[in-house]
């Protein structure tokens, strides 16, 4: 063979193993995977179902991709592959990554003050884009749920008196500490930054922007995002989309923001997303908060929230079971709907068992 020739089938071999796969209108399956630790991951997540006491692990949507191919799938209840999920607060991630898009076509940046777009905080002046990213708005807030409904800002905000205007009932809260001094998970901050990319985008773009900035380049065609009466997105809450169209947003996650040939999100945006607040004190929640995502990371020598899983591993987290994990150095994406009533549900033990069922690259 010639010796351009032969150097020619060397670099398309070359191109062959380094080719990255991304999903069309369909993801693309994987190589199959069978044995006892996908048994054993599918048996924890999908045990006999109850729907009366509706207690113990209930997965609604489990699926996993591995290189940027579907290499497992399955689901239960009435969710179904084609089935727009209730995500909960994964809508706070979402709502990060939209932001994101706007960051990267230079609207803001994330010392800004949030009154320049959302002029009711003006009587919080100094309170930043970061500093609510990093739920440390300073604002008094409780994030307690069904269990403690009468005290609970997010019921108020949600359901009651702030409902039509979550963003204007976030800003009448107390001040309990300076903007960016203490973490304190809130519905809340995430409200006040909906309401804030209204300002950033202008009205007139504001109602398609999710759609247009993100859902639309992503190929995901079954989004919905709930607004309050003056029609800003419920940023805390009220998201839904199928685990297929999620698991596109973590994809995109994974590569430092890049979608095929387009980056559609800042390198840096993606790498303040995953950094941690510098102000989290270890075990002050359930995963170390970064902008927005929840991150696998020691803090003050505490051990990572998810040992048996890299430290590189964060996640987009909901109430009652929602959860997408990123694991980077395994190139894993996996998305896991359900509605969980207690506390049988654990991430490390799902992600141990993924990792055992799946884990290894395929690809450099």
């Amino acid at each position: 063979m010639p010796k351009g020739l032969s150097l020619f089938f060397v670099l398309l071999f070359s191109l062959a193993v380094h080719a990255e796969n991304w999903p069309g209108e369909q993801w693309s399956p994987g190589p199959s995977v069978a044995g006892p630790a996908l048994r054993t991951f599918e048996n924890y997540a999908f045990p006999p179902r109850n729907d009366t006491t509706r207690q113990g692990v209930r997965t609604d949507a489990l699926l996993v991709i591995r290189d940027g191919q579907l290499v497992f799938e399955r689901y239960a209840g009435p969710t179904t592959a084609a089935t727009p999920h209730l995500t909960w607060s994964i809508s706070k991630s979402l709502m990060a990554t939209v932001l994101g898009v706007a960051y990267g076509e230079g609207r803001f940046n994330l010392q800004d003050p949030v009154a320049k777009f959302y002029p009711p905080l003006k009587k919080h002046p100094d309170m930043t884009m970061a500093d609510l990213l990093h739920w440390a708005s300073g604002l008094d807030w409780q994030e307690d749920y069904e269990y403690a409904p009468l005290k609970s800002s997010v019921v108020a905000m949600l359901y009651t008196r702030g409902h039509r205007d979550m963003a204007a009932f976030t800003v009448d809260q107390d001040a309990y500490a300076a903007p960016g001094q203490v973490f304190r998970y809130s519905s809340g901050d995430s409200s006040l930054l909906s309401a804030a990319l209204k300002g950033i985008v202008g009205p007139a773009r504001y109602a398609d922007y999710p759609w247009t900035a993100l859902f639309e380049p992503l190929g995901i065609r079954h989004a919905v995002w709930e607004t309050d009466a003056t029609g800003v997105f419920v940023a805390s809450s009220y998201a839904y989309l199928t685990a297929r169209d999620l698991a596109r947003v973590g994809l995109l996650m994974a590569r430092d923001g890049r979608w095929g040939e387009r980056q559609l999100l800042p390198k840096d945006w993606v790498a303040f997303n995953r950094e941690p607040f510098a102000r989290y004190h270890a075990r002050q929640d359930d995963a170390v908060p970064g902008g927005h995502w929840w991150l696998n990371r020691d803090v003050e020598g505490a051990p990572r929230p998810w040992p048996d899983a890299p430290a590189d591993t964060f996640a987009a987290l909901g109430h009652w079971g929602q959860a997408m994990y990123v694991i980077p150095s395994e190139n894993l994406v996996i998305v896991r709907y359900g509605d969980d009533r207690d506390d049988s549900y654990q991430h490390n033990q799902l992600l141990k068992l993924a990792l055992k069922a799946f884990g290894g690259k395929v690809q450099p």
